[in-house]
């Protein structure tokens, strides 16, 4: 047996209290069938192609067989899936107001194929309405295949958070780095942080975020206090007890937590966690709403979160919560017009 602090660092486990894949050396997998489904019908299902021939939506997703997984080894994640999809559409001619119904078929969406190289055949009903079919095979296929990717893309962020377990790093490790902002993206770093003593002993960073929305901070502070808000841009049943001591849960239970402070539309601070952290810690999130007119400027910094987690919780805030909340704020904004 090596003494402590020598030998294989894969194997070294003294900064984990339960010994579970140090350094994430083994080979774990987590099933993505059940959750994917349910994700493929919610990106697919409702969508609205339109052009000068006339109006298409597609309907119920038919036929949905194959599997999808998720696995970690060495600390890096593997992909795979393979899926055989059958939706329904229907669509109205523009100039005549005649009805036609079809379906769209994708045989072989997995991992070893682009999605743009991914086969995707287009099928109507017998009778005329050509012109609908041809606006599908075209402005359809393109929706389907943005669908598909708004998927992947949720597989490979949503579903994974905090499948990464932390890793051993060395006390006082350099952790600051710049990034160039993109977007509405003001300012993303990552400062350096000693080791936080939060649940377990692990090394920990801060992340300083701020993000500018289209809407007043008042309007901004509901979407994150408000259940229904929350659902909307989360697209999940939640759990939001927006109160000194309430609870928190998003993500189908993937991020929890409880808010600590809260001043209406100015702050809040929560306790948050992702469910593959360590048992018992907890980074802590503030949220500090800026007005700027008829927009608003969203400062976040959040302390503690694991070293190994750093990228895929800046990853979790950028994608699944701001994207998503422009969105949500968007439509909004439509359904007022």
């Amino acid at each position: 047996m090596a003494k402590w602090g020598q030998g294989d660092p894969r194997w070294i486990v003294e900064e984990r209290a339960d010994a579970t894949n140090v350094n994430n050396w083994h080979w774990t997998e987590r099933d993505a069938t059940s959750w994917s489904k349910r994700k493929l019908k919610e990106v697919l299902e409702g969508l609205v192609v339109e052009g000068e021939a006339g109006r298409c939506e597609i309907g119920d997703l038919k036929h949905v067989e194959g599997e999808a997984s998720c696995n970690s080894r060495k600390g890096k994640l593997i992909f795979f899936y393979e899926w055989n999809l059958r939706l329904s559409w229907k669509g109205t001619v523009k100039e005549s107001g005649e009805k036609h119904k079809g379906s769209v078929e994708i045989p072989n969406l997995s991992e070893e194929n682009e999605v743009d190289d991914t086969e995707i055949n287009v099928s109507k009903k017998k009778g005329e309405g050509d012109v609908l079919k041809d606006l599908m095979r075209t402005e359809g296929t393109t929706k389907v295949r943005e669908a598909l990717r708004d998927y992947l893309k949720a597989l490979k962020t949503e579903f994974t958070l905090g499948m990464i377990l932390p890793t051993k790093a060395p006390v006082g490790q350099e952790l600051a780095m710049e990034r160039k902002p993109s977007g509405s993206t003001v300012q993303d770093s990552v400062t350096p942080q000693s080791l936080d003593m939060v649940g377990v002993k692990i090394p920990t960073v801060r992340i300083h975020m701020r993000e500018v929305f289209n809407s007043p901070a008042d309007e901004l502070y509901s979407v994150f206090t408000k259940k229904e808000l929350v659902q909307k841009f989360s697209k999940c049943p939640a759990v939001i007890e927006a109160e000194k001591g309430g609870k928190l849960q998003m993500f189908e239970g993937c991020v929890s937590g409880e808010y600590t402070e809260l001043v209406p539309s100015q702050r809040i601070v929560l306790k948050w966690r992702c469910r593959s952290w360590p048992d018992e810690h907890y980074a802590t999130v503030a949220l500090n709403f800026h007005d700027l007119a008829a927009q608003s400027e969203l400062e976040l910094e959040c302390k503690g979160v694991p070293v190994s987690h750093e990228e895929s919780t800046r990853q979790c805030w950028k994608k699944q919560y701001f994207e998503e909340i422009h969105i949500l704020l968007q439509q909004s904004k439509d359904n007022m017009e």
